[in-house]
Parts: structure tokens; C-alpha cells; sequence
């Protein structure tokens, strides 16, 4: 009696899973971001494909696991009102001194965690960990996709408050399922960032400006299509799932002017520029042909490990934003990478690296 209580309740009220992009999303953006790598690092990156796509959607898979995950996935700006860009401290201890650590972790961490996945990935290339390396940069590639959606810079990030409930997984799971196939991911040659945590709040801030298209030509479809029209059902794993329908969300696509396309390519060129970044600033290891290569286990449902390298000591999942990795200090507010990356990076400058 309670299962079949239980598929009723599927079959009338499930929609599309409300993971960041959705894990077919997740999955190809990871993959696209390989081809805009140079030589130098695709001849690394270029083999672990398979591994680097199935990987991109371990950050959702531990998001109910693994505490202090969640809250790295997206930041709540209207918490803190319409100047909140202006007012919220890029640099996490100035975050923590002016607002708390418990109060920032309930409204989202995106900006902050996400300038730390990339440094441990800097730190994680110095030492040449093959493992270590992929599994950073895959979740770095994560949580790159999540600021680019931005349903995941508000509060009503589902529509909950403006009863557009379910608009998340609409915007960012069911129209890249039906119409990614038809964009177009060339998008150039990976550059190096020279300002990484500044790119990432300037991500932030253009997906929280993209907001209002988001909701408001939803709502105004909304009022145009009745209920049986606006959702239809499609068999998912065997079980008739509540869906909107492909008329809904093809007025829904052509309303919002190729957005989803260009939020999925902007992330695309950004992971491709942070893992070309985190490279650089490692000193450009050179991995070669014969870089050790790491057997994927398309089954494998979780990441939570421990780094092999005694001198890494970092946690890929830690929660903790107190202080900056080794080898980075402050000055002028701002925490600065030096030492042998440093000295390494001005012996051989990269290929794409402008002069200036």
C-alpha cells in the first residue's frame, strides 16, 4: 500500500531533479571545457574525459552527505538587500568579521568556497597528484556551472515565494535536455585570469542580474497556458514523470533569447580558464605522455577521500575558510600567491598568455 502511495506521489507532483545544470548539463560542460585547453595541458586533461564528466555531479551527490557541502552550491544575495554586491567583502575573514560565519553558511558560500576549491587545486598540480588534480578540477567545474545559473543567487531559488514552484529544474535541467544538442561550444582558447576571485563575483553578479528574465518571462508565460498545458508526462526510469511540456518550454526558450545557451558557454570557457589558471600558477608542471592515468568507475556514487600526499593536507571537501593555503599572503587587502609558482611561471611564459 505505501509503494503504491508512494509512485502516486511521484507521478503527480515529481518534475525534473533540481540539481545545479542537471547532471546531463554538469556532465557536458566539464567535457567541452577539455577542448578549449592547450596542448600542454589537454595531453593531460584529454584522457580522464570520461572521468572529469561522470565526476561533475559528485558535488550534488554529496550535498545531503557531507556536511557543509550544500551551502557551497549558491549565495542568497537578497538576503542582504539590492546593494549586496557592494556590501558583502570578496575576501572570506572580512566576510566572517563583518557578518559570521553561521550567518554567511545559511545564506551560501558560493564566492568564497569556490576561490578555495581553486587554490587547492593550484597546490594539488605543484604536487602532480594525478587523482588529487582530477577530482579538484571536476568539482571546480561544478561549482564554476553553479554561479553561472542564477536561480542560485536568490532565496526563491525554485520560484517557492512567487508560486513558480519548480522553475529550477525547468531553467536549468529541461531545457538543456531538449536543445543543448542544437548549441554551439566553441568558445575559444583558454586565458589565463590574473584576478580569480574577482572573475568569480562578476559571474555572480551578471547570472543575479539575469534573474529577472528568468522569473518574469516564466510568469508571463504562465498566465498564457493552462494547466494542461503547461506540464505534460514522460517516462523517466520506467515511471511516468510530471514534466513541462515541450510547448511550454519552447515558448519559455525562445523568450529568453539563447540565455541558457550563453550561461553554458560562458561556464564552459571559464573552467577551461581556471583550470589553465590553477596550472600556471603551479609553475606548469609538465605531466607528458606519460602522466598515470586513473580508472573511472562510471558507478561510483561519492568523492569523499583523502588526499594520498602527506605535505598536501587538504581536504577536498573541507569546511573550513579561516585562512588562506601556505605560500599566500596579505597585502593591501588582498591575499597574494607567491614563492616557487611564481618563479617557475616567469621562467616560461604560457603559450596564451598575453605579454602585457
Amino acid at each position: 500500500m505505501m509503494r503504491i502511495v508512494f509512485l502516486l506521489m511521484v507521478l503527480l507532483f515529481s518534475s525534473t531533479p533540481l540539481q545545479a545544470w542537471g547532471f546531463y548539463a554538469h556532465k557536458l560542460i566539464n567535457s567541452q571545457a577539455i577542448f578549449s585547453l592547450p596542448p600542454e595541458l589537454m595531453v593531460f586533461f584529454k584522457p580522464h574525459q570520461g572521468y572529469l564528466r561522470e565526476k561533475a555531479v559528485n558535488p550534488d551527490r554529496r550535498r545531503y552527505a557531507v556536511k557543509g557541502e550544500a551551502e557551497k552550491h549558491f549565495i542568497d544575495l537578497d538576503v542582504y538587500g539590492d546593494s549586496a554586491l557592494q556590501i558583502l567583502p570578496q575576501y572570506w575573514p572580512e566576510a566572517v568579521a563583518l557578518i559570521g560565519e553561521d550567518s554567511l553558511r545559511q545564506s551560501g558560500i558560493a564566492p568564497w568556497s569556490t576561490y578555495l576549491t581553486f587554490l587547492q587545486l593550484v597546490r594539488a598540480f605543484e604536487q602532480k597528484d594525478t587523482e588529487v588534480i582530477l577530482r579538484l578540477a571536476a568539482d571546480l567545474g561544478h561549482y564554476l556551472g553553479d554561479i553561472h545559473v542564477p536561480l542560485h543567487t536568490t532565496k526563491n531559488y525554485n520560484g517557492q515565494f512567487t508560486g513558480q514552484y519548480g522553475i529550477h529544474g525547468f531553467w536549468e535541467s529541461r531545457l538543456p535536455e531538449l536543445y543543448a544538442e542544437s548549441y554551439n561550444f566553441f568558445v575559444g582558447k583558454a586565458e589565463y585570469i590574473s584576478d580569480p576571485q574577482q572573475v568569480i563575483w562578476r559571474t555572480i553578479a551578471q547570472s543575479h542580474a539575469a534573474l529577472d528574465s528568468v522569473l518574469g518571462f516564466e510568469a508571463m508565460l504562465n498566465d498564457r497556458f493552462p494547466a494542461d498545458k503547461k506540464y505534460s508526462f514522460e517516462e523517466r526510469g520506467g515511471i511516468n514523470t510530471r514534466v513541462y511540456s515541450r510547448a511550454f518550454s519552447e515558448a519559455y526558450h525562445r523568450m529568453l533569447a539563447g540565455q541558457v545557451e550563453r550561461q553554458m558557454r560562458q561556464t564552459i570557457k571559464l573552467i577551461a580558464d581556471f583550470w589553465y589558471s590553477a596550472w600556471i600558477l603551479a609553475g606548469q608542471p609538465d605531466f607528458g605522455k606519460d602522466a598515470p592515468f586513473i580508472e573511472q568507475d562510471p558507478e561510483e556514487s561519492d568523492s569523499i577521500f583523502i588526499p594520498k600526499g602527506p605535505s598536501l593536507k587538504v581536504w577536498q571537501h573541507e569546511t573550513s575558510l579561516t585562512s588562506p593555503p601556505k605560500r599566500f599572503w596579505k597585502n593591501s587587502g588582498r591575499y597574494v600567491y607567491c614563492g616557487p609558482a611564481f618563479r617557475k611561471y616567469f621562467e616560461r611564459r604560457p603559450r596564451f598568455l598575453p605579454a602585457a
